[in-house]
């Protein structure tokens, strides 16, 4: 059996965790750090973060193009130099407005890096163990998951210092984009440039559907990452809670990735999605529902309110987490599965703008009905959104993979 994990692979996924890292160090601060330095309101917030996300969408279907078009190497390191800087953009920003101006800005080098990154691991990934690679891939991400948020949170409350945190992840940045450098991309299948440029080109049209179904997960996503330090401070009572609650999420998607590898192998892409997704929509439900419940509980009961809020919380890290780790290999391998070899980083960049249009559209919403009706109506739509998601992969999307796809699927 070809070997996986090879030299290429091991130093690309180093730099994909610290590209995460970087993100995630932030990323449930943020919220607190336009609220407490710039006075923002709630749909402020929302609407200052979702920039970021929206810039990203937008860079997307060019960033899949370029990298089928041109040297990914050098795609590769031009956005990860661009995505470094950007962090120390936030140091000099000191309005809100200069602080919106580069947050929203720094979302281009963030998306079209991610598309780059992710297309240069498939090329150094032995075919026979692509399926494979690409979950595992992931862990990348999940391990930055795990550990940045709870490293930024505490050296927040240590030095109250945002600063700090945003020179901590420009220099992690550095750091990630020195090792990219000594990746030896082997594979180059470079699609030679047609006379006429089609939309296919930018956006795989042949997967719209799983696109489309992607977007209902990154809604919810969206909202969480986002939303929970303030949601979990204001309306349940948990202080100290967002970093364990990352931690715990973050085990789940590395737990997930495991256990999942062999289904994977194995090309059960459409088993693992469905597996996830239920999962996901458990732990979305019961982390609306546990506070709820605890509302009607008797006081002379020995399970207290709390004790079902502290479970539906991080219980829901815990479920989330394995769903989302079982679901998005699954939906990125069925992606690229309906993609010719050279429309890797288009079809990469496709499954990335959904779960980035969905991300936003989370970011913008639950801001707007989080300032209206509170944080806990906005996650009663991440509830209702994840089911639509469920409903609509058993009811049309799975049918949809597996009558277009190129690569069988074992069952």
């Amino acid at each position: 059996m070809d070997k996986l994990w090879n030299h290429n692979y091991i130093k690309v996924m180093t730099a994909n965790f610290a590209l995460f890292f970087a993100f995630y160090i932030l990323t449930p601060l943020l919220p607190l750090y336009l609220s407490e330095n710039f006075h923002a309101t709630k749909d402020v917030i929302g609407l200052v973060l979702s920039g970021y996300t929206i810039t990203a969408l937008l860079f997307r279907p060019f960033s899949g193009y370029v990298v089928d078009t041109f040297s990914r190497k050098t795609v590769l390191m031009v956005c990860y130099a661009a995505f470094a800087i950007f962090f120390a953009g936030y140091l000099a920003a000191g309005t809100l407005l200069l602080f919106t101006i580069v947050r929203t800005l720094h979302g281009g080098p963030f998306g079209a890096l991610t598309v780059a990154n992710s297309t240069v691991a498939i090329d150094v990934l032995p075919s026979s163990r692509r399926n494979e690679g690409i979950g595992y891939y992931g862990l990348s991400n999940n391990l930055a998951m795990a550990i940045a948020p709870t490293i930024g949170i505490f050296i927040y409350r240590w030095s109250h210092s945002f600063e700090l945190l945003f020179w901590l992840a420009f220099i992690i940045a550095m750091l990630g984009m020195a090792v990219d450098a000594t990746v030896k991309v082997t594979k180059a299948p470079i699609a030679t440039p047609r006379k006429k440029l089609s939309f296919d080109r930018f956006f795989l049209t042949k997967g719209w559907l799983l696109g489309f179904n992607m977007v209902f997960f990154g809604f919810c996503f969206g909202v969480l990452s986002n939303y929970l330090a303030i949601y979990s401070k204001e309306q349940l009572g948990i202080t100290g809670g967002t970093g364990t609650y990352f931690m715990l999420c973050s085990i789940g998607l590395i737990l997930s990735r495991l256990q999942g590898g062999s289904a994977l192998r194995k090309g059960r892409l459409t088993h693992n999605a469905a597996e996830g997704m239920v999962i996901s929509l458990v732990g979305y439900t019961i982390f609306i529902l546990m506070p709820t419940i605890g509302a009607f509980v008797p006081q002379s009961s020995p399970v207290t309110t709390q004790h079902l809020t502290l479970f539906g919380y991080y219980g829901s890290a815990l479920l989330i987490g394995l769903g989302n780790g079982h679901m998005w290999p699954a939906f990125q391998n069925m992606m690229i599965n309906l993609a010719q070899h050279n429309q890797r980083g288009t079809a990469n960049s496709t499954i990335l703008i959904s779960w980035d249009i969905g991300m936003g559209l989370g970011i913008l919403v639950g801001g707007v009905v989080a300032e209206h009706l509170g944080y806990h109506a906005a996650f009663w739509v991440v509830a209702v959104a994840n089911a639509i998601g469920v409903g609509l992969f058993f009811l049309h999307t799975r049918q949809f993979f597996i009558n277009r796809r190129i690569t069988l699927e074992v069952k």
